[in-house]
């Protein structure tokens, strides 16, 4: 129960329903603190973080630090990665780097440690490039793009163009700290393969996430990359 909530929620948050997201999540706690899954309960609450900071900057924190305790040092490597990495996210976003930087060591020292706790079939996707998708988003946030940008070009690198949900978003980023760098055309080039990839998904946050991007360039219509990708984001 606790984990289809948990899905379910996490679809609605990634269509934009964000009052569904937030119910769902609460339904998927209550189901996991019912069935004493500290993991899964951990994990309900670290959704709930990952959805306040898009309200406010700060909200998620103390609700990110308390999935950790909840889910505890014991919780299977991919969890405590899972929790620590979007504690990070939290951070990141309120401007906080060198909380940020202590979450993702974490996160990386969970995955490289393991415990030989047994893995949940719903967090076994967490691994290195999951990890590094993250390391790289937190430092956009942070407008750290020295940092940011190689670790998105490496790890995207690696995405076939077929997980076109993720690695639409992913760009987003990446556009996103090389507008930040002062590098508009190599902005607008990933921003362009973004619009591709992003074409026919159903999520909306791809498109969201482009949106602010695509205003930024527009500040620099004059160059041909620039106006190129513009007309292209109307169509």
């Amino acid at each position: 129960m606790s984990e289809q909530a948990q899905q379910a929620g996490w679809a609605a948050f990634d269509a934009g329903k964000h009052a569904d997201a937030r119910s769902l999540y609460e339904d998927s706690r209550h189901a996991a603190v019912e069935s004493r899954d500290a993991a899964l309960a951990g994990n309900a609450l670290a959704f709930l973080a990952y959805q306040r900071v898009d309200a406010d900057h700060t909200a998620g924190i103390e609700t990110a630090i308390q999935a950790c305790r909840i889910a505890g040092p014991d919780a299977a490597p991919g969890v405590r990665a899972l929790l620590h990495e979007r504690l990070a996210w939290t951070y990141a976003i309120s401007g906080n780097a060198s909380e940020t930087e202590r979450a993702l060591n974490v996160a990386e020292t969970a995955l490289n440690e393991g415990n030989g706790n047994p893995q949940p079939d719903w967090a076994a996707w967490v691994d290195r490039n999951e990890l590094q998708v993250m390391t790289g988003r937190c430092w956009t946030e942070l407008r750290r793009p020295l940092r940011a940008v190689p670790v998105l070009e490496d790890v995207l690198a690696q995405y076939d163009d077929t997980h076109a949900r993720d690695k639409s978003l992913y760009l987003s980023w990446l556009a996103d700290s090389y507008l930040a760098a002062g590098e508009v055309e190599q902005a607008a080039a990933v921003t362009g393969r973004a619009l591709e990839l992003s074409a026919g998904v159903a999520s909306v946050r791809p498109r969201a996430r482009l949106a602010p991007i695509l205003r930024q360039l527009s500040g620099h219509h004059e160059v041909p990359a620039v106006a190129e990708v513009l007309e292209r984001a109307k169509l």
